[in-house]
Protein backbone atom coordinates (compact mmCIF):
# COMPACT_ATOMS: atom_id res chain seq x y z
CA UNK A 1 0.00 0.00 0.00
CA UNK A 2 1.11 3.35 -0.20
CA UNK A 3 1.60 5.87 3.09
CA UNK A 4 1.12 9.73 2.91
CA UNK A 5 3.38 11.50 5.87
CA UNK A 6 2.25 14.75 6.05
CA UNK A 7 4.86 17.22 7.81
CA UNK A 8 4.16 20.32 8.41
CA UNK A 9 7.47 22.54 8.61
CA UNK A 10 8.43 26.38 9.63
CA UNK A 11 11.73 25.35 8.45
CA UNK A 12 12.83 26.26 11.80
CA UNK A 13 16.78 25.31 12.85
CA UNK A 14 17.39 22.99 15.86
CA UNK A 15 19.29 25.85 18.61
CA UNK A 16 21.78 24.22 21.03
CA UNK A 17 23.07 26.82 22.98
CA UNK A 18 23.99 30.17 20.59
CA UNK A 19 24.71 27.52 17.71
CA UNK A 20 21.93 27.27 15.04
CA UNK A 21 22.42 23.15 13.56
CA UNK A 22 20.11 21.24 11.00
CA UNK A 23 16.54 22.24 10.60
CA UNK A 24 14.42 20.10 12.27
CA UNK A 25 12.43 19.49 8.87
CA UNK A 26 15.95 17.50 8.15
CA UNK A 27 16.10 15.46 11.52
CA UNK A 28 11.76 14.54 10.36
CA UNK A 29 12.50 13.69 7.33
CA UNK A 30 15.54 11.49 8.24
CA UNK A 31 13.54 9.23 10.58
CA UNK A 32 10.27 8.84 8.34
CA UNK A 33 13.15 6.90 5.62
CA UNK A 34 14.19 4.82 8.37
CA UNK A 35 10.94 3.23 9.54
CA UNK A 36 11.04 -0.20 9.39
CA UNK A 37 7.98 -0.37 7.53
CA UNK A 38 9.14 0.19 4.33
CA UNK A 39 11.18 -3.17 4.51
CA UNK A 40 7.56 -4.88 4.15
CA UNK A 41 7.49 -3.29 0.81
CA UNK A 42 4.98 -0.22 1.45
CA UNK A 43 5.25 3.03 -1.11
CA UNK A 44 5.86 6.26 0.47
CA UNK A 45 4.13 9.36 -0.34
CA UNK A 46 6.00 12.54 1.81
CA UNK A 47 4.86 15.88 1.73
CA UNK A 48 6.27 18.86 3.57
CA UNK A 49 3.79 21.13 4.26
CA UNK A 50 5.32 24.87 4.33
CA UNK A 51 3.88 28.33 4.85
CA UNK A 52 3.18 30.56 1.61
CA UNK A 53 6.53 31.95 -0.08
CA UNK A 54 8.25 29.54 1.54
CA UNK A 55 8.42 26.44 -1.00
CA UNK A 56 11.38 27.68 -3.34
CA UNK A 57 13.86 28.11 0.26
CA UNK A 58 12.55 24.06 1.47
CA UNK A 59 13.19 22.69 -2.00
CA UNK A 60 16.30 24.28 -2.11
CA UNK A 61 17.37 22.54 1.35
CA UNK A 62 15.76 19.34 0.91
CA UNK A 63 16.03 18.45 -3.11
CA UNK A 64 14.04 15.82 -4.12
CA UNK A 65 13.82 14.01 -0.33
CA UNK A 66 9.83 15.08 -0.47
CA UNK A 67 7.18 16.81 -2.29
CA UNK A 68 6.71 20.31 -0.67
CA UNK A 69 3.19 21.64 -0.72
CA UNK A 70 2.60 25.61 0.06
CA UNK A 71 -0.08 27.08 1.85
CA UNK A 72 -2.21 29.77 0.68
CA UNK A 73 -1.83 30.85 4.77
CA UNK A 74 1.08 31.21 7.06
CA UNK A 75 -0.31 28.51 9.70
CA UNK A 76 0.11 25.40 10.68
CA UNK A 77 -3.20 24.33 10.20
CA UNK A 78 -2.95 25.67 6.82
CA UNK A 79 0.32 23.68 6.18
CA UNK A 80 -1.27 20.94 7.05
CA UNK A 81 -4.41 21.46 4.67
CA UNK A 82 -1.88 22.24 2.00
CA UNK A 83 -0.38 18.59 2.45
CA UNK A 84 -4.19 17.02 2.67
CA UNK A 85 -4.88 18.08 -0.37
CA UNK A 86 -1.79 16.47 -2.15
CA UNK A 87 -2.25 13.13 -0.39
CA UNK A 88 -2.67 9.96 -2.68
CA UNK A 89 -1.74 7.30 0.24
CA UNK A 90 -4.10 4.85 1.19
CA UNK A 91 -2.70 5.50 4.94
CA UNK A 92 -2.40 9.15 6.25
CA UNK A 93 0.12 9.96 8.91
CA UNK A 94 1.31 13.24 10.32
CA UNK A 95 4.76 14.27 12.19
CA UNK A 96 5.45 18.13 12.81
CA UNK A 97 9.11 18.95 12.06
CA UNK A 98 10.55 19.44 15.28
CA UNK A 99 8.88 15.30 16.38
CA UNK A 100 9.93 11.95 15.66
CA UNK A 101 9.54 8.51 15.56
CA UNK A 102 10.24 5.18 16.87
CA UNK A 103 11.77 3.24 14.09
CA UNK A 104 9.17 0.77 14.62
CA UNK A 105 6.02 3.44 15.14
CA UNK A 106 4.63 3.45 11.83
CA UNK A 107 4.61 -0.26 11.89
CA UNK A 108 2.73 -0.75 15.14
CA UNK A 109 0.00 1.93 13.74
CA UNK A 110 -0.50 -0.20 10.66
CA UNK A 111 -0.92 -3.57 12.49
CA UNK A 112 -3.01 -1.27 15.31
CA UNK A 113 -5.50 -0.07 12.32
CA UNK A 114 -6.19 -3.55 11.47
CA UNK A 115 -8.40 -3.07 14.92
CA UNK A 116 -9.71 0.67 14.34
CA UNK A 117 -9.78 3.17 12.41
CA UNK A 118 -7.24 5.43 13.84
CA UNK A 119 -4.29 5.50 15.92
CA UNK A 120 -2.70 7.88 17.98
CA UNK A 121 -0.21 7.66 20.69
CA UNK A 122 1.78 9.05 24.23
CA UNK A 123 4.93 11.57 23.29
CA UNK A 124 7.96 11.31 25.56
CA UNK A 125 9.03 14.95 25.47
CA UNK A 126 12.65 15.26 25.17
CA UNK A 127 14.81 18.58 25.22
CA UNK A 128 16.54 19.16 22.15
CA UNK A 129 19.98 18.53 24.46
CA UNK A 130 18.80 14.98 24.83
CA UNK A 131 17.33 15.57 28.62
CA UNK A 132 14.07 13.60 28.88
CA UNK A 133 11.47 16.04 30.30
CA UNK A 134 8.37 13.87 30.68
CA UNK A 135 5.91 11.43 29.60
CA UNK A 136 2.85 13.51 27.90
CA UNK A 137 -0.58 11.30 27.27
CA UNK A 138 -2.07 14.61 24.94
CA UNK A 139 -2.31 13.28 21.06
CA UNK A 140 -0.66 15.76 19.59
CA UNK A 141 -0.96 15.35 15.44
CA UNK A 142 2.86 13.50 15.61
CA UNK A 143 1.27 10.62 16.35
CA UNK A 144 -1.74 10.18 14.37
CA UNK A 145 -2.17 7.30 11.88
CA UNK A 146 -5.29 6.62 9.56
CA UNK A 147 -7.21 5.37 6.86
CA UNK A 148 -7.40 7.65 4.15
CA UNK A 149 -11.02 6.94 4.57
CA UNK A 150 -11.54 8.26 8.22
CA UNK A 151 -9.64 11.40 6.81
CA UNK A 152 -12.25 11.51 4.07
CA UNK A 153 -15.08 11.22 6.75
CA UNK A 154 -13.54 13.78 9.33
CA UNK A 155 -11.87 16.32 7.38
CA UNK A 156 -9.02 18.65 7.23
CA UNK A 157 -8.01 21.24 9.89
CA UNK A 158 -10.04 24.38 10.98
CA UNK A 159 -7.72 26.99 10.05
CA UNK A 160 -9.39 30.17 12.07
CA UNK A 161 -7.99 27.45 15.10
CA UNK A 162 -4.16 28.80 15.67
CA UNK A 163 -3.20 26.86 18.79
CA UNK A 164 -5.34 24.22 19.13
CA UNK A 165 -6.33 23.21 15.50
CA UNK A 166 -5.71 19.08 16.62
CA UNK A 167 -7.99 19.20 19.94
CA UNK A 168 -10.74 20.41 17.44
CA UNK A 169 -9.88 17.65 15.21
CA UNK A 170 -9.73 15.52 17.70
CA UNK A 171 -13.24 16.53 19.01
CA UNK A 172 -14.93 15.68 15.68
CA UNK A 173 -13.41 12.37 15.24
CA UNK A 174 -14.57 11.70 18.82
CA UNK A 175 -18.12 12.64 17.36
CA UNK A 176 -17.92 10.46 14.67
CA UNK A 177 -18.23 7.68 16.80
CA UNK A 178 -14.77 5.71 14.53
CA UNK A 179 -12.64 3.36 16.51
CA UNK A 180 -9.59 4.98 18.06
CA UNK A 181 -6.48 2.99 19.75
CA UNK A 182 -4.42 5.06 21.51
CA UNK A 183 -1.00 3.31 22.01
CA UNK A 184 1.01 3.38 25.88
CA UNK A 185 4.11 2.02 27.00
CA UNK A 186 4.34 -1.31 28.40
CA UNK A 187 4.85 -0.11 31.74
CA UNK A 188 1.61 2.27 31.67
CA UNK A 189 -1.48 1.72 33.78
CA UNK A 190 -4.58 0.48 32.01
CA UNK A 191 -6.89 0.10 34.52
CA UNK A 192 -9.17 2.92 35.67
CA UNK A 193 -8.45 3.30 38.97
CA UNK A 194 -4.87 3.10 38.51
CA UNK A 195 -4.68 5.53 35.67
CA UNK A 196 -6.78 8.31 37.57
CA UNK A 197 -4.70 7.98 40.77
CA UNK A 198 -1.12 8.17 38.43
CA UNK A 199 -1.63 9.90 34.72
CA UNK A 200 -4.29 12.00 34.39
CA UNK A 201 -3.84 13.20 31.30
CA UNK A 202 -4.42 9.40 30.12
CA UNK A 203 -7.65 9.45 31.82
CA UNK A 204 -8.66 12.52 30.37
CA UNK A 205 -7.82 10.85 26.73
CA UNK A 206 -10.42 8.20 27.87
CA UNK A 207 -12.88 10.23 29.48
CA UNK A 208 -12.56 13.07 26.54
CA UNK A 209 -11.41 11.26 23.31
CA UNK A 210 -14.83 10.21 22.49
CA UNK A 211 -16.67 7.01 23.26
CA UNK A 212 -14.73 4.22 21.26
CA UNK A 213 -11.14 4.62 22.43
CA UNK A 214 -9.15 2.12 23.54
CA UNK A 215 -5.57 1.92 25.14
CA UNK A 216 -3.37 -0.58 23.76
CA UNK A 217 -0.08 -1.32 25.17
CA UNK A 218 3.25 -1.75 23.17
CA UNK A 219 5.96 -3.54 23.99
CA UNK A 220 8.36 -0.84 24.36
CA UNK A 221 8.99 0.75 28.30
CA UNK A 222 8.99 4.27 26.33
CA UNK A 223 6.63 5.79 24.46
CA UNK A 224 7.28 5.13 20.50
CA UNK A 225 6.55 9.13 19.71
CA UNK A 226 9.11 11.52 20.97
CA UNK A 227 8.26 15.68 21.36
CA UNK A 228 10.47 18.37 21.47
CA UNK A 229 10.18 20.59 23.90
CA UNK A 230 11.99 24.02 23.00
CA UNK A 231 11.52 27.30 23.16
CA UNK A 232 9.86 28.35 19.85
CA UNK A 233 6.93 25.62 20.51
CA UNK A 234 3.58 26.53 20.25
CA UNK A 235 2.72 25.12 24.39
CA UNK A 236 6.11 27.45 24.79
CA UNK A 237 4.43 30.18 22.96
CA UNK A 238 1.48 30.11 24.85
CA UNK A 239 2.94 29.91 28.39
CA UNK A 240 5.19 33.08 27.73
CA UNK A 241 3.20 35.84 25.89
CA UNK A 242 0.36 37.10 27.42
CA UNK A 243 -2.17 37.75 23.81
CA UNK A 244 -1.32 34.52 22.39
CA UNK A 245 -2.09 32.80 26.19
CA UNK A 246 -5.55 34.58 25.59
CA UNK A 247 -5.81 33.51 21.93
CA UNK A 248 -5.55 30.19 23.83
CA UNK A 249 -7.89 30.65 26.01
CA UNK A 250 -10.36 32.12 23.23
CA UNK A 251 -10.18 28.96 21.54
CA UNK A 252 -10.48 26.88 24.66
CA UNK A 253 -13.72 28.46 25.15
CA UNK A 254 -14.69 27.61 21.86
CA UNK A 255 -14.21 23.92 22.13
CA UNK A 256 -15.84 23.69 25.05
CA UNK A 257 -18.86 25.27 23.68
CA UNK A 258 -18.97 22.92 20.59
CA UNK A 259 -18.09 19.80 22.29
CA UNK A 260 -18.54 20.49 25.80
CA UNK A 261 -15.09 20.15 26.92
CA UNK A 262 -11.36 20.42 25.64
CA UNK A 263 -11.55 16.84 23.44
CA UNK A 264 -8.38 14.54 24.05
Amino acid sequence: MKISIVVPSRLAPIVSGNAAGPWFLQKAIDCVQAQSVWRQGHQLQLLVGVDAGQRATAVARIGSRAAVVESTLRSQAAALNAGIRAVEGDVVAFLEDDDLWHQDYLAKALAGLQQADFVSSTHLEVRTDGVVVRISDYATPSSWVMPRATLNRIGGFDETHRWHLDSEWLGRLGDSGLRRIHFVEATAPITQDEICASRPQLANVIEFGGPAVALLRHESPWPLVMRTVHPDSGTAQIRADQIKTAESAVEIERLVARFGNVPW
